[in-house]
């Protein structure tokens, strides 16, 4: 019997519609899920793909090619650092594991310096895009050793975005190198939610308009320089009703963010390197600070804010005069992004391709 071409671990949303996207392109793919019923649910899914389920540790690392190509997708931190240690007995030198989850890239170092001592080889890699993009096409971050990243690009590269004829995914460098790269795109994208949250906020407070009349200036800005999956899914959103009550959604959504790090993070990365992170470190505290709703509530009771005045001016004028700093922002934010990696790549001896990452980044 033919054994699998590469394996993945973790069958929550992530990692089932990367084993899809990785059948997709050709290759044959082993998976295995910790409880049991998600594997037999991927497997009802997975009808006549080339795609087979195992159901312990033993038998899904058996039923891998050498040298063994693992991908883990289990939430980041000790479950990581758990499904690492069940491996291990049961791999060969130079089997290849590979971290797709949001890992902090201190944690990546330790695991590639502690693995490679053991004769194993370890790839930290970065995967954006979500769900969608996950089965479609993620733009990925691989960094690790350059040796086994030569036996698993042919795979990473054909289950990636593209743009044109150009793969969003490429080497970035040696050990964390990978997840801090993805760490600090995160936090550019914090920076692009904060600065579009505010443009709205001009556009709400002071002209006034309408959700219809915002949902028509953001899909016009999205044929322009400011063309983003993040600019297109706002002008969405203005045209979405709630069933319920009938308003806007925008008007009934809670305004209170939450967050999975990644942006705290990049700001505390910030810090230790000494790079002044401004637009996106406050877009972290703006998250920060929209958490805190029972205290906002209640100081609204005691300070009112200020009342705008009627508009007098040239509206069309003042749309534009938002989209231009709105770009301009956006350019601020990632220079300070592109800045701290520099960085981060002097400190670590990372030596990153900004173009390259720039390329990714279009994904």
């Amino acid at each position: 019997m033919s054994k699998q071409q590469i394996g993945v671990i973790g069958l929550a949303v992530m990692g089932k519609n990367l084993a899809f996207n990785i059948e997709s392109k050709g290759f044959s793919v082993a998976v295995f899920n910790r409880s049991p019923e998600k594997t037999h649910d991927l497997l009802k899914e997975a009808e006549g793909k080339n795609l087979i389920g195992t159901f312990s540790i033993e038998e899904f690392v058996a039923s891998l090619e050498s040298p063994r190509k693992i991908l883990i997708m289990v939430q980041a931190g000790k479950a990581t650092d758990a499904t690492i240690e069940q491996l291990l007995p049961h791999l060969d030198q130079g089997d290849i594991i590979i971290d797709g989850g949001n890992a902090y890239f201190p944690d990546t170092q330790r695991r590639s310096k502690e693995l490679e001592a053991k004769g194993f080889r370890f790839i930290g890699a970065g995967v954006s895009g979500g769900e969608e993009g996950a089965l479609k096409g993620p733009a990925i971050m691989p960094g690790g050793q350059e040796s086994a990243y030569e036996l698993v690009e042919p795979i990473l590269t054909a289950i990636s975005a593209k743009v044109g004829n150009d793969a969003c995914s490429t080497y970035i460098g040696p050990d964390g190198a990978g997840h801090y790269v993805k760490m600090v795109h995160n936090g550019i994208e914090y920076g692009d939610m904060q600065l579009i949250g505010e443009a709205y906020h001009l556009l709400k407070s002071v002209l006034n308009v309408s959700v219809e009349e915002l949902h028509e200036i953001f899909t016009e800005w999205n044929k322009g320089e400011l063309d983003s999956y993040l600019i297109e899914i706002t002008a969405d959103i203005f045209s979405k009703y709630d069933p319920e009550t009938g308003k806007p959604m925008v008007d009934v959504i809670l305004d209170a963010a939450g967050q999975k790090g990644t942006g705290k993070w990049t700001s505390q990365s910030a810090l230790d390197l000494g790079v002044p992170l401004s637009m996106i470190t406050e877009s972290v505290f703006s998250r920060f600070l929209s958490a805190m709703k029972d205290e906002r509530i209640a100081a609204s009771k005691i300070l009112n804010g200020p009342k705008a005045e009627a508009f007098s001016g040239d509206k069309k004028a003042f749309i534009e005069s938002v989209r231009k700093a709105l770009f301009a922002s956006k350019i601020v934010s990632y220079a300070q992004g592109f800045a701290q990696m520099r960085a981060a790549s002097d400190e670590y001896g990372w030596d990153l391709k900004y173009g390259n990452i720039a390329m990714i980044f279009r994904g």
